[in-house]
């Protein structure tokens, strides 16, 4: 057996929502406090995760999870000041970021690609996106989980879209087809007031595989049907507000329809902070 037909077959294995299920379960559990310490301890030491910033003391976590969507200390993450800035919604390596093909391909990996339309779901809603921007957001083990609104506006509707749990590492991207369209995802479709139609994909992961809203009572990964879900009125939200939780996990994609937007500083390849410009406006664009 080749070693690429081993790894997705083992892949494959491991991607099953309800094997991700218990993971989630002894996430949540109310452990022993000694023994909760030791596993926070342990995964702090082991992903060497910043805790000056963290604005909770480590003893005030009563399960795995709550330390695993841990607020951060006020100020910890700035918002760029520039109006014209479309924002990273999380602390992520920035791994792919780029105008969208006229086909309506995004690239996962080099050599590999995936459908806008399988993505979102929708054939109607990747045609509002086919003349703007992505990015490709991954956030370690390591990394703040919390994902905020990129931009002043409007969220308008989500749609969940059940599937698969593969993990997101560099194995699955190289081997899995169209990873970040088959697994779990929420899609949030909101308007801005300044760069239009945005999305915010947040896409799951292989170990408790949920990801939960801040402005809906949705969780993923509980087997229930997937669908779209409307507000009776849209819901105004301003940048850097808390959009959604991953509870362990994930990669965020966000497209922006705004065919005017050049890449800020950040280069691909590096690791961006929540609040940080990933796109500016072109100069004499409003």
């Amino acid at each position: 057996m080749s070693g690429s037909l081993a790894a997705r077959l083992f892949l494959r294995a491991i991607s099953a929502p309800a094997l991700s299920r218990p993971a989630a379960r002894l996430a949540d559990a109310r452990l022993p406090r000694p023994l909760l310490r030791l596993w926070i301890a342990a995964w702090v030491k082991g992903y060497g995760v910043d805790l000056s910033e963290v604005r909770d003391p480590l003893d005030s976590f009563r399960c795995f999870n709550e330390f695993f969507v841990r607020a951060l200390r006020p100020g910890a993450r700035p918002l760029d000041p520039d109006p014209g800035a479309l924002l990273s919604p999380s602390d992520s390596l920035l791994s792919v970021r780029g105008a969208l093909p006229a086909d309506g391909r995004l690239e996962q990996v080099k050599g590999r690609t995936y459908g806008l339309e399988q993505l979102l779901g929708s054939a109607e809603d990747a045609a509002l996106f086919r003349a703007g921007a992505h990015a490709t957001l991954y956030l370690s083990p390591a990394m703040y989980h919390r994902v905020h609104v990129p931009a002043d506006g409007r969220i308008t509707r989500w749609r969940y879209l059940p599937g698969r749990l593969y993990p997101v590492n560099a194995l699955a991207v190289r081997h899995v087809e169209a990873l970040f369209a088959v697994n779990e995802r929420v899609v949030v479709h909101l308007e801005s007031e300044r760069f239009g139609p945005l999305a915010v994909v947040l896409v799951g992961a292989t170990n408790v595989g949920r990801i939960s809203l801040a402005f809906s009572p949705l969780r993923s990964n509980a087997g229930r049907p997937g669908g779209e879900a409307r507000p009776p009125e849209p819901i105004p939200v301003a940048r850097g507000d808390e959009l959604g939780r991953f509870n362990l996990g994930s990669t965020v994609v966000l497209l922006a329809a705004d065919p005017a937007l050049a890449p800020a500083e950040a280069p691909v390849g590096s690791f961006v902070r929540m609040g940080q410009a990933l796109w500016r406006r072109r100069p004499g664009r409003s």
